[in-house]
């Protein structure tokens, strides 16, 4: 799936990506102000998170709720000085649980990375839209 859009665009952006049914283990890439936390974002309140929700870049993960009781994890491992950091806080234990895992700076844990997931790339284009495909 590839999408150009605008930011005014990602909650749409957020529903299509849901239907094309991806793995529940997606990884994010893209520069730092690209948009990966606001679209993942879109995607927690598209899949039934009611409260609010924010970067996990100190706590490494943050855990949400859905409204039919799904857990959505999102993970920010930008801060990572070493991949065993993501090991030692049970990373390996969410990635298999059947959740949703939202992935951001996957690139510092290669290891870790179950063989099935799906990858997200967000590229910022001139014009200030932005360019998305899902792998």
């Amino acid at each position: 799936m590839n999408i150009i859009f605008s930011l005014d665009e990602i909650n749409e952006v957020a529903q299509q990506i849901i239907a094309q049914n991806p793995n529940k283990v997606i990884l994010f890439h893209g520069e730092m102000g690209v948009g990966k936390t606001t679209l993942i974002k879109c995607l927690a309140k598209n899949l039934g998170v009611d409260g609010a929700t924010s970067s996990p870049t100190f706590s490494l993960v943050n855990e949400y709720q859905t409204t039919t009781n799904q857990l959505v994890y999102h993970f920010d491992f930008y801060r990572l000085k070493i991949e065993t950091e993501a090991l030692d806080m049970g990373a390996d234990e969410y990635f298999y649980s059947g959740h949703w895992c939202f992935i951001e700076w996957a690139e510092k844990i290669p290891n870790l990375i179950p063989e099935s997931h799906s990858v997200i790339r967000i590229q910022l284009l001139p014009d200030g839209k932005r360019s998305l495909n899902l792998l």
